[in-house]
């Protein structure tokens, strides 16, 4: 039973945290198998995401109903709130990693090995690069040979995505403001705007993933140049995932009458979170598409 101490919230012992972690577990296990094209790879990679889909739908219903019945006080919600700065932390520094690892590679490595003739003779070096043979055909559309690629241009799929992300950072910020406001009718239909420019921010990028493929040679083994493009922009598409269903939740709780303009962290995460993501997205379409 769920006690207080002191004037703080104490929850039961839950078993959400296991189970998200034997998800992850799972998830993670057949990714890898995934990988190495083992046939079990798919199978636990669906279960694990089954899995952890299920422990955050049971956790955070869970949460939102003590939030609603009034369970938190002021120093439960600085709790949330610091952990939710401590997470965005987390987040910068991990992409700050990938940027690194851009950065090192582009103007460091690269360098340095057309200088000293490391790896082959004849390198000159340049960005991008994926070997002897991807170096000569940048800008150039084949389909023969593992190293032949094309660039994405910047200025068309990266450009309107650009555009969409930073607009949806506009709706939730006035979706905000309609909150505070207690204007619930601006508050859902502000929210359902940023909802659908998010996944039509994901649908537009997964056809940039299709067109790289299929047609540009662009693939996770076009050398550092493959690797660096997709771990920055594929783990960044994950991020607005995550985010797009946070506020999609976030919607079907406004919905159903939940928050209130004095109470309601959860709508607030969930755009530190949104905004967060798309600061990211413009250091990556200056330093990843457009440098």
């Amino acid at each position: 039973m769920s006690t207080s101490n002191g004037g703080y919230y104490l929850p039961d012992p839950s078993p959400y945290p296991i189970i998200g972690s034997i998800g992850l577990f799972t998830l993670l296990s057949g990714f890898v198998l995934v990988l190495h094209e083992g046939s079990i790879g798919p199978v636990l990679m669906a279960l694990g995401a089954a899995i952890v889909v299920l422990m955050m739908f049971l956790w955070f219903g869970k949460v939102a109903a003590e939030s609603e019945g009034g369970l938190y006080n002021n120093h439960v919600g600085m709790s949330f709130r610091m952990g939710m700065m401590w997470f965005i932390f987390s987040e910068v520094m991990f992409f700050g990693a990938f940027f690194g690892a851009l950065f090192y590679a582009r103007q460091l490595a690269v360098p340095w090995l057309a200088e000293t003739d490391f790896l082959w003779p004849g390198y000159e070096g340049g960005w991008p690069t994926a070997g002897p043979e991807g170096e000569a055909m940048i800008g150039i559309q084949k389909a023969a040979g593992p190293n032949q690629f094309s660039i994405i241009d910047p200025w068309h799929v990266p450009f309107w995505n650009t555009l969409i992300l930073l607009s949806s950072s506009v709706t939730v910020t006035i979706a905000h403001h309609a909150l505070k406001a207690n204007k619930r009718v601006a508050l859902i239909g502000w929210l359902a705007v940023t909802v659908v420019l998010g996944f039509l921010f994901l649908g537009l990028q997964m056809s940039e993933y299709v067109e790289a493929y299929r047609h540009l040679g662009l693939t996770l083994g076009t050398g550092v140049y493959g690797a660096t493009f997709f771990m920055l922009t594929g783990f960044h598409g994950a991020h607005v995932t995550i985010g797009a269903i946070i506020l999609t939740v976030v919607t079907i709780r406004c919905i159903r009458g939940h928050f209130s303009p004095d109470n309601h962290f959860a709508f607030e995460a969930a755009a530190w979170y949104w905004h967060f993501v798309d600061t990211v997205w413009v250091g990556l379409f200056i330093f990843v598409y457009v440098l």
